[in-house]
């Protein structure tokens, strides 16, 4: 009988060659080429057609499952999507585990749940359980990291959904590597990708991140996946954001806001209210506006801190927003509306530790910049939102309408945006400024706008 020709395995890609090379031709990474024996060939299963006509019978094409937290369904585009799979990634202690048990313990009280630890112990998953007030006597959980063996106890007790904390510790037989190296994360997410299409249950996956921030494992992963979900959180703060960067089911980029509490996370159902903890006396230097980040518009509130220089060259800082961008605004202030900070330091802040990668704060930020170059407060009830070209121009801006509607529905009175935006009919309560230039931009918030608001 003929021996199988070997095969060479990168252990940092996955990929595979026909001969030893010191260097992997596809990912380039030295000294990672390990020799498997035996052939990889396998008898190729008859493929099987399915109709899509109405009344077909097909795996996961029930209704979406509620998770228990209106947050995570509206990310996901409704709910968990039977036979979808979900990979959620997210810095150590920011809160996967607890959410995902939540949620685990939410639907196992209507449909079978398995959730399969491969951290903690069965013991340890009870007591996070009891601390968190949650009912979890009809959830199975199962301390296994052996990746058959818990597809097995999944398909035996029919399972609808399936929790893998966390694919890192997860191993299959079939892959002589460790857990957590790159062959056995690829071929364990395979293997869970395929019993959830053939099966009809979703399975969420948890997977660590590395320093950059993406999730550790090769990018084949999110590509294997339904449903990529990253928690987010700003450094001491108690808010957790779960953003979708790809959704097969839903929009991607949708957000989701929850506080961690003693009692584990809860949804933030009015996001206005992180960023909207202003001052109770209005003062110089501080504007709300309306940014758009996935599908919801969110009212921010923008400081601006003008100090004349000390020393040395201008400083120009900006947290949450481009530094470069805001330079380039002060120099359409200086030569549109003659407003000079050539001899001040600038200091921008987005209140909420939040980023704004949109270029809807362009207006605000400068309005902002002259408040407080003036040492003169802005109205309480002023919103404004608008892009500002490099000629002095004022541009519009995306869903401008949806903005509009969202200011009016927290309560502000005073709009100030692009002329273009300008709705035909306002909302009931809230007079609108639209205007063309940065000058009427600054004659509209510092003279109309302060006697409209009054």
């Amino acid at each position: 009988m003929a021996r199988p020709n070997p095969v060479f395995i990168c252990t940092s890609c996955g990929g595979e060659t026909l001969k030893w090379q010191g260097q992997c031709p596809l990912c380039g990474e030295w000294n990672s080429l390990e020799e498997r024996h035996g052939s990889r060939a396998r008898a190729a299963p008859a493929a099987v057609a399915i109709s899509l006509a109405p009344g077909a019978a097909l795996a996961g094409g029930g209704p979406r499952l509620p998770s228990g937290q209106a947050e995570l369904d509206r990310v996901l585009g409704g709910g968990i999507v039977p036979g979808s799979v979900i990979l959620l990634g997210g810095e150590p202690g920011i809160g996967k585990s607890t959410l995902l048990l939540q949620v685990a313990a939410h639907v196992a009280a209507s449909r079978p749940v398995i959730y399969a630890s491969g951290e903690e112990s069965v013991a340890q998953v009870g007591l996070r359980a009891e601390r968190l007030g949650t009912s979890a006597e009809a959830l199975a959980v199962v301390a296994e990291t052996d990746c058959q063996a818990v597809l097995s106890l999944a398909a035996a007790r029919q399972a609808s959904l399936l929790v893998i904390d966390s694919i890192q510790t997860l191993q299959s037989g079939t892959v002589p590597a460790g857990a957590g190296a790159v062959t056995q994360l690829r071929e364990c997410t395979a293997e869970l990708v395929r019993f959830a299409k053939a099966g009809g249950a979703a399975v969420i996956i948890v997977g660590h991140v590395t320093k950059e921030g993406s999730i550790a494992g090769p990018k084949l992963l999110e590509h294997l996946v339904d449903t990529v979900l990253y928690f987010e959180s700003d450094a001491g703060s108690r808010y957790r954001i779960v953003r979708a960067t790809k959704n097969r089911f839903g929009a991607a980029n949708e957000l989701g806001f929850f506080a961690m509490t003693g009692a584990g996370l809860r949804e933030v159902k009015n996001p206005a209210a992180i960023f909207l903890a202003r001052a109770p006396q209005p003062a110089a230097g501080s504007i709300v506006t309306v940014t758009r980040d996935g599908g919801r518009p969110l009212l921010i509130e923008l400081q601006a801190l003008v100090d004349r220089m000390r020393f040395g060259a201008p400083r120009r800082i900006a947290q949450g927003l481009d530094a470069n961008r805001v330079a380039m605004l002060l120099a359409v202030l200086n030569r549109h509306g003659g407003v000079a900070l050539q001899e001040h330091d600038v200091f921008v802040n987005v209140v909420g530790g939040i980023e704004i990668t949109e270029t809807a704060w362009d207006l605000p930020v400068i309005v902002a910049l002259a408040s407080s170059l003036k040492d003169a407060a802005l109205p309480a009830q002023l919103v404004a939102f608008g892009e500002v070209g490099l000629t002095g121009e004022v541009r519009p801006v995306a869903y401008g309408d949806e903005r509009l509607r969202e200011a009016q529905a927290q309560g502000f009175k005073v709009a100030l945006i692009p002329r273009d935006n300008a709705p035909r009919r306002p909302p009931p309560g809230l007079t609108v400024y639209a205007v063309s230039t940065v000058a009427e931009a600054l004659e509209a918030a510092f003279t109309r706008a302060r006697g409209g608001s009054s």
